[in-house]
């Protein structure tokens, strides 16, 4: 599901100088996606470091041991730059998997699937923010599966919109969350279609012929035009050429001597050009053969 950008060096956990948990977050935002692109529910945190945090920090967060694990890790220079790989450590423990990671820059991304009972209409789903870090502004975001109705959220996400994907979304900003205080964020709906949203809305099919697009079109015509163009050229250079080769020709070819220009015929003794019908030569009187 994350499209995560892959460097070749990665940060190693252990490397930090902060001790884990030792920092606090100006904001977290907890996104699930019920039913998204498989049949479980996609738990995404997306933390914000306090500014005054020396990094590189050490990190751990609790996730359900019922996820399996993160499917991603990642941090990013900016909160709207691109994500790139973070190295992990996890450990079990009871009902918790502990992920332990080294940051180097203040934002982080953690992304995990949680299994999601989709045998009956009825449908819930309930995730538990532990309180791992301690939070100066907590936003919750709930995406509402495609094909879903009866939809009911706790804690109440009043703001809602519909996203650029077609999918509508549920939001709240719930202010500060101590750290060790627990947060229950539960999802109930009612749901038949067993697809997933990215297969009812199509998002994933590929189009057999997809339509270009006006700047490929524009980019199309230009290329045709600057090809006829240099063809163009080409032809021109061709007859340029060809009539210097003739012009050239033209001005070194053999000339006719007066001879030739007076009928052909000369004296054989002294050049004189000969008139036609003339038997001697009018200069030096020699006999015409």
């Amino acid at each position: 599901m994350l499209r995560i950008l892959i460097l070749s060096l990665l940060f190693v956990p252990g490397l930090g100088t902060a001790a884990d948990n030792a920092s606090r977050l100006e904001s977290l935002q907890i996104e699930i996606w019920p039913e998204y692109d498989r049949p479980a529910a996609l738990v995404i945190l997306k933390g914000e470091l306090a500014g005054d945090v020396s990094l590189p920090v050490s990190l751990a967060l609790r996730i359900p041991a019922s996820s399996g694990g993160p499917a991603a890790v990642a941090y990013a220079a900016q909160k709207t730059g691109p994500l790139l790989n973070l190295r992990h450590d996890r450990s079990a423990a009871a009902d918790f998997i502990t992920v332990r990671f080294t940051t180097p820059e203040r934002f982080f991304h953690v992304e995990f699937y949680d299994p999601l009972a989709t045998g009956t209409r009825e449908r819930s789903y309930k995730y538990l923010w532990p309180g791992d870090l301690p939070v100066d502004a907590l936003q919750v975001i709930v995406q509402e599966p495609a094909a879903a109705s009866d939809i009911s959220v706790q804690p109440e996400l009043g703001d809602r919109s519909t996203g650029t994907d077609g999918l509508r979304y549920r939001a709240a900003q719930l202010g500060p969350a101590p750290q060790g205080k627990a947060l229950p964020i539960e999802i109930r709906y009612a749901k038949s279609d067993p697809r997933t949203s990215m297969e009812i809305l199509k998002v994933d099919a590929p189009s057999a012929s997809p339509p270009a697009s006006p700047q490929a079109i524009t980019s199309a015509e230009e290329r045709d035009a600057f090809r006829l163009f240099l063809a163009s050229g080409a032809f021109a250079l061709l007859v340029a050429g060809s009539s210097l080769l003739y012009f050239l020709w033209w001005r070194r070819r053999p000339r006719p001597s007066a001879a030739d220009a007076a009928g052909g015929n000369f004296c054989g003794k002294c050049g004189h050009a000969l008139a036609a019908g003339d038997r001697f030569c009018s200069k030096c009187g020699t006999a015409i053969a």
